[in-house]
C-alpha cells in the first residue's frame, strides 16, 4: 500500500505539470527497479535550500548512483551543517532597498533569495578546515578534487563539535559515507573556489593544480559513465540547468564522436525540472528533444520535463521514489 505523501500525489496530480511529476517519479523508480543508475545534477542554491532534509535519504538508499553539482551546491550544503543556527531568513527580501542589502553586508550576511549565509561562521569555519587538507596535499605533491578534499574534511572530524544539524540531513555526509562519485565542473565559480585562488595568489598554496578541476573532472566522468552504463543504462535527472546539467550530459557524444565508441549508450532516462523558458537559445530552457540532435538521448529514451520550482518538486519526486 502507497505511503501517504505518494497516495496524496498520485490521487491528486492528475494534469499538466503535477502530472508529469507523477510520471516522473515513477518513471525514475522503473528505472532503478529494471537495474538501472540515476545521476541526480544540482544546480541554483538546492543546497541552501536544504535539498538534504530528502536527498540524503535518496544517496542512502542506493537511489543515486552520482551526482553533478555546481561548487556552491558542494559547499552550501557544509555550510548548512556547520552554521545552520545562524542562517537568517528574510521573508520579506523582495521588500529589500539598495540601504537594507548594504547592512546585510556589513554583517557579512550573503542572501541567496530569501536566505542569508553568515560569512564567519560558514564560510570561514569551512575554509579553516579545508586550507588543512589543501596546504598539506600541496607540501606532499598530491592531488585531489574538490569533493575529495570535502570528503576528507568530513572524514577528519574536524567540523563535528560545530555540527548544528543532525547529520542524517546533509548529503554531503550521505555522500561522503557511501563515496558516492561526484563531478564539479566550474568549481573555481564558488565561495572557496575564489578563496582557493587567493590561497594560490598569496603564495600558501604553491602548486595552482594542487585541486584538481574541469577537464580532469570529464575525463574521470568518462571512465564512470563507460564502466557504469551497461545494463539498463544510467537515467539523467536534472535539477536547474547551466553546467551542473550541461557538463555530465555531454560526456555520451564525447564518448560516441570524439573517442569513437559508438557502442556506448546513451542516457536511458531524462528528466529535468525547470522554470526557464522554452527556449529563445538557452541549454536550460532547451526541451529534452533537442538533446536527441547532439546525440545525448534518442527517441525512444523516456523524457520528462516538470515547469515548476525545484525546491518544491525535487523532494516530492523524491518522496515518491522512496515510498514515503
Amino acid at each position: 500500500m502507497p505511503h501517504p505523501i505518494t497516495a496524496f500525489l498520485t490521487h491528486h496530480y492528475r494534469h499538466f505539470n503535477a502530472a508529469a511529476l507523477v510520471d516522473a517519479a515513477q518513471g525514475w523508480r522503473h528505472h532503478l527497479d529494471e537495474g538501472g543508475k540515476m545521476m541526480v545534477t544540482l544546480a541554483g542554491a538546492m543546497s541552501t535550500a536544504e535539498l538534504g532534509l530528502s536527498l540524503a535519504e535518496m544517496i542512502r538508499q542506493g537511489k543515486v548512483a552520482a551526482i553533478t553539482c555546481t561548487g556552491a551546491n558542494l559547499e552550501e550544503d557544509i555550510f548548512n551543517l556547520v552554521a545552520h543556527d545562524y542562517y537568517e531568513r528574510v521573508p520579506h527580501y523582495r521588500d529589500l532597498t539598495p540601504a537594507d542589502e548594504e547592512a546585510l553586508l556589513a554583517r557579512h550576511m550573503n542572501r541567496v533569495t530569501d536566505t542569508c549565509i553568515p560569512e564567519m561562521e560558514a564560510m570561514r569555519r569551512l575554509e579553516t578546515a579545508v586550507l588543512d587538507e589543501w596546504t598539506a596535499a600541496d607540501r606532499a605533491g598530491e592531488r585531489y578534487f574538490p569533493h575529495e578534499f570535502f570528503y576528507r574534511v568530513i572524514r577528519s572530524g574536524k567540523l563535528t563539535e560545530h555540527h548544528q544539524i543532525d547529520p542524517k540531513n546533509s548529503w554531503m555526509v550521505a555522500a561522503c559515507e557511501a563515496d558516492l562519485p561526484i563531478f564539479v565542473p566550474g568549481w573555481e565559480d564558488s565561495t572557496l573556489g575564489n578563496m582557493y585562488a587567493g590561497h594560490c595568489i598569496s603564495g600558501d598554496i604553491a602548486n595552482v593544480h594542487t585541486v584538481r578541476t574541469g577537464i580532469e573532472y570529464m575525463t574521470t566522468l568518462a571512465d564512470w559513465y563507460t564502466a557504469n552504463s551497461g545494463g539498463h543504462g544510467i537515467g539523467f535527472f536534472q535539477i536547474g540547468g547551466g553546467i551542473a546539467g550541461d557538463f555530465p550530459i555531454c560526456v555520451v557524444p564525447m564518448l560516441h564522436q570524439d573517442l569513437q565508441r559508438p557502442e556506448i549508450p546513451v542516457w536511458s532516462y531524462f528528466c529535468q525540472i525547470s522554470d526557464s523558458t522554452t527556449s529563445y537559445g538557452s541549454y536550460s530552457g532547451a526541451v529534452p528533444n533537442e538533446k536527441i540532435t547532439w546525440g545525448k538521448l534518442r527517441a525512444d529514451t523516456p523524457k520528462f520535463i516538470i515547469e515548476s520550482d525545484a525546491s518544491i518538486v525535487a523532494p516530492l519526486v523524491f518522496a515518491i521514489v522512496l515510498g514515503w
